[in-house]
């Protein structure tokens, strides 16, 4: 794989970042007989290729500059792209939240120029799968380039479809499921055929009015434990003497929705429960002999 996180040195063909004076930082493939071009002068990149990783090199103009092997984050940050992408910020939390590890089987409907597909190959390995559905074929285009510099691209079957026909996969039993489509909501459906029981669901979505939409229709498709957040960033200034916060900060860029789907039982011993998440109204469970019903009321603080 040409993202090569394993080696002590370079290697013809890694993916390498180079970081120079003010952090200003390039990416790019390592190539015998090429030329890395900057505003601080040429590199070589025959003059790079062998040494070890984190050393410290210089332009024909005598910049200095380190080469690094690039982090996930530097990579995903760095992507040629069409669209708006997802941040390492949000990215880490979906990763961990839902769980995502070697040989899973994920879908995700909204592909745009692919960082999120980037990092959910990456997590699943080469045992797993990630189905990707996206209804515009320049994006579509953009990702799977993006995909096969990486080496990632053999982890991934690109779907060129609205979602809003129907997910090809429904019997999948997907173990989890990711979108970022601009009304999330309309899809809850497909996305419960999709999963398997007790399958994590997440999507992204950028306004307060769109949340409560979303909201509304998983409790109505029988999702629950449903989390909302918001990731802010703060990096600070990494001087001793002078610490504090840095100038800016990352703040909001969408709200995280996650959930499970569920499959809850008609046994009146368990209504407390699906009341308590919301799945059940107080008023239907005190009613004698009243039959389950699924509704969509928001979910009550058990404290």
């Amino acid at each position: 794989m040409p993202w090569n996180l394993t080696s002590s040195r370079t290697e013809a063909g890694d993916i390498v970042q180079l970081v120079g004076l003010r952090h200003k930082n390039f990416i790019f493939t390592l190539v015998p007989g090429g030329e890395m071009h900057t505003h601080r002068g040429i590199l070589k990149h025959d003059d790079l290729i062998g040494l070890p990783w984190g050393s410290q090199i210089f332009s024909h103009l005598g910049s200095p500059f380190f080469i690094l092997q690039p982090m996930l984050g530097d990579i995903l940050t760095n992507l040629p792209r069409n669209t708006q992408i997802l941040y390492p910020k949000e990215i880490g939390m979906i990763l961990v939240t839902m769980g995502i590890g070697p040989g899973q089987r994920v879908i995700e409907a909204g592909t745009g120029s692919g960082s999120m597909t980037i990092a959910l190959a990456y997590a699943v390995g080469t045992e797993g799968r990630v189905l990707s559905y996206e209804r515009r074929q320049e994006f579509q285009n953009l990702a799977m380039k993006n995909l096969a510099r990486l080496g990632l691209e053999t982890r991934v079957d690109f779907r060129l479809k609205d979602i809003g026909e129907g997910v090809d996969e429904t019997d999948t039993n997907a173990d989890a499921f990711f979108l970022d489509v601009a009304n999330p909501y309309d899809y809850i459906v497909q996305v419960r055929n999709a999963l398997k029981p007790g399958g994590f669901f997440c999507a992204l979505v950028p306004t307060f009015n769109q949340s409560e939409k979303l909201l509304l229709a998983l409790q109505r498709n029988k999702f629950a434990f449903l989390e909302m957040c918001e990731i802010l960033l703060r990096y600070y200034k990494t001087e001793p003497s002078r610490l504090r916060p840095t100038d800016r900060m990352v703040a909001h860029t969408g709200f995280l929705i996650f959930g499970r789907k569920i499959e809850p039982s008609e046994d009146p011993r368990g209504l407390d429960l699906l009341s308590e998440i919301g799945m059940i109204s107080k008023l239907k469970k005190s009613e004698p002999g009243a039959d389950l019903e699924v509704e969509a009321e928001p979910a009550t603080d058990p404290e």
